[in-house]
Formats: C-alpha cells, structure tokens, sequence
C-alpha cells in the first residue's frame, strides 16, 4: 500500500504534468518535469530520443527481464477552455478528482508508473534482477505505435505494460487500425457542359456502394472487424461551376489480428478492378494514409496509418504472474481488451513483444471536457506498478 507521502508524491507529480500543455509535438515542458523526477529519484540512465520521447531507467543488482512501461504524455488540443468548469491546465485537486486535459489519457498513468517504480527501488534497495523503464512516448494521439517503434530498439524489452486507461483490469489485446485512401480521377468540365467531363464525384458514389458490400471478419474475442467511410471531399472545393475532377474518401479499418497491409486492402482494390474493367473512362487508386509530424526535438516523425492488432492467451505466465500478484495485494483486475487502439499495435502487433495493459482510470474520460482522475484510481495505479515491478523482477 502507498504511504501517505507517497500518495501526495504522485499526486504532485500528476499536477505538474497536467500544468504544462503538451499537444502532440509539444511535449517538452512534461519531458522536463518528469526528467526532473527521474534525476531526484535516482533514475540510473535518462535518454530522450531523436522524435522527443523520454525513456528512463532503473537497474536491478542482479541481470533479469527488461520491462517497460509505456504511457503517451502528448495529448489532444483543448479547442474551448471557456467550455471546462475547471482549468484544463490547472492540475486541481478537487474532492478527490484531478482535473485537466490528459488526467485520464494518460498524464495520471505516466505519473503513476514513475512513481510505483521509484517506489520498488526504494522499497527493494534495488535487490532485484532486472531494469525497469519508463517511456513517456510523443505523438501518440497522431499514429499509435510510430514512435514506440524507437523505444523498443532502445530498450529491447521482454515485456511491455501499456497504461492506457482500464480501470486497474487487465488487458491482453485490441483490435488495431489502419486508415485506407481511396481517391477517384475524372475529367474536368463547365457544368454548364457536363457530358464533356467524367465527374469524380459519382464515379465515388459507384466504387462507395461497392466497397460497403465489403463485410469484415470478426473474432470471437475482438469482436468486428469493422469498415467505415469517415470522410469525403472533392477537388475542386467548392466547385465553382466545374466538374470534379478528383474525389478522396477516408475508410476506418478496425483490425483483427493477423490481418496484414495486403489483405486489408484486397478487397478496396478488388471493388477497384471490378468498376475498372467495366467502364474504361473509371479511375481510382487505394492506398494508406500517411502521417508527417513535427516534433519537439526539430526532427520529423512520419509512417504509414496501419496499426495491427494483437492478442494474448490469459494462460501466458507473463500475465498469470502479476494477475495472482495483484490479486494477493488486494485488486480485483478482470482480464479482457482495450476498445481502442493503443501504442501495443507496435510492441505486440508489430514485433511480438509479450505486452499487457493496466492502468488508472475509465477510458471514456478520454478527450472530454473536464476530463479528470480519480485520486483513487492515481493511487491504485502507483501502488499496481510496483506490485507489477516485483512480479516479473
């Protein structure tokens, strides 16, 4: 159990975090604050690398397992503070609440996770076999997993822990995501005289009502795999008398495990080819969305928008051992998966790394206004780190 110093320890912390604004490429000010913590703490290495991300250390006496304890520290804008009853950079504690833009997701976790190691150091005087690292990870909100990619050639973990927002449960998998562009290419013309031009626009309405004829797998444990059109928009805009001659559409991909790049977008070419072969004057072309950031370092981060999904067998010792350690700490953790997509979709999904998520908080407070944590949840958060730390160390 925390102290009581302990809770205002991270109480502190979270505050002071939630501060100091970080919109993703603007990460700084918390890379500093938890810098500061991690020099103070005793921290053995503090490396922030080249797209911004500040991973720290804690080593064992003895060689063991490397774990990692992932948390975004970037978040999403506040577009009207004036609609916040509380200041969204406040960091206020109010019966028993912390409030501000990024106490659920995920400035408290993040704080939790430095502290509840801190705390296993202290508390083992080190006598432990293995490391412990924290990574405070940029652009997290922009593409999921991208910058995680530096992290784990870092660090090289065995297990990750992913604190995104579960209520202290367990969560083995996801689905993942992927952003899938479909454009279609006409012929400009007056619209005075449409018949001398091919109209982007309905050549778009033709390949949609195709695509949606497309049903996804779905998983017994993840459920759908679901397809969406999420946004459509023509070239020229606004038209201004003339035909389209461009049409771009973005379709949502939520992805099961095991689907890849080539068969996520089989059947968008498929529907393609089908009107191609049809109709010689149809063009269109399908492709994944690409991102390009800056970031707070100067440097650029940029990759594809595909993020696989991932899952693990409950049965995995990996997950047994701080399940059964939980349990006999107090906790009540069911085991189940996150909803959404997280930084997992690169440890597990992408390179197979043994990962699993525990952390503070209900995920629906994610993004909202007045979004806060529960000082409880804070509290447990800190204390589940720990327990977590002497399980697999």
């Amino acid at each position: 159990m925390l102290s009581h110093e302990e809770k205002m320890e991270v109480n502190a912390l979270c505050e002071r975090m939630l501060q100091s604004p970080s919109n993703s490429g603007h990460e700084d000010g918390v890379v500093a604050v938890m810098r500061e913590y991690m020099e103070k703490n005793g921290f053995d290495e503090i490396v922030v690398d080249k797209y911004g991300s500040i991973i720290g250390c804690i080593k064992g006496n003895r060689p063991g397992l490397k774990i990692l304890f992932d948390g975004h520290i970037d978040t999403v804008p506040v577009p009207n503070p004036d609609a916040w009853k509380q200041n969204p950079y406040g960091g206020e504690l109010i019966n028993g609440r912390i409030y501000g833009r990024g106490a659920s997701d995920m400035k408290g976790a993040v704080a939790a996770m430095c502290v509840g190691a801190a705390k296993f150091a202290r508390e083992t005087k080190r006598d432990f076999a293995g490391s412990i690292y924290i990574a405070g990870v940029v652009h997290e909100e922009c593409f999921e997993g991208i910058a995680a990619r530096e992290i784990s050639a870092l660090v090289q973990p065995d297990v990750v822990i992913i604190g995104e927002a579960s209520e202290l449960n367990l969560k083995i998998g996801q689905r993942g995501r992927a952003e899938v562009v479909v454009e279609t290419f006409g012929v400009p013309a007056h619209s005075a005289n449409p018949h001398k031009g091919v109209n982007a626009v309905h050549a778009m309405m033709k390949l949609a009502g195709e695509i949606n004829t497309f049903v996804p797998a779905q998983h017994p444990v993840l459920g759908p795999g679901v397809s969406v059109l999420t946004d459509i928009i023509s070239t020229p805009y606004p038209g201004a008398s003339v035909v389209p001659s461009h049409c771009r559409s973005t379709y949502d991909r939520r992805l099961l495990v095991g689907e890849t790049p080539a068969t996520v977008i089989a059947p968008f070419q498929e529907a393609v080819d089908k009107l191609s072969a049809a109709d010689p004057t149809f063009k269109a072309k399908v492709s994944f969305a690409k991102g390009r950031e800056n970031c707070h370092t100067g440097n650029i981060i940029e990759g594809e928008r595909f993020f696989p999904g991932w899952l693990f067998e409950e049965t995995e010792d990996f997950i047994q051992r701080p399940l059964k350690a939980l349990q006999a700490a107090g906790f009540h953790p069911t085991i189940t998966h996150y909803s959404f997509c997280t930084n997992g979709s690169h440890y597990a999904g992408e390179k197979g790394i043994r990962t699993f998520g525990f952390g503070p908080s209900v995920e629906t407070l994610a993004h909202t206004i007045d979004e806060y944590i529960e000082e409880s949840q804070l509290h447990g958060a800190t204390d589940g780190y720990a327990v977590i730390c002497k399980s697999l160390l």
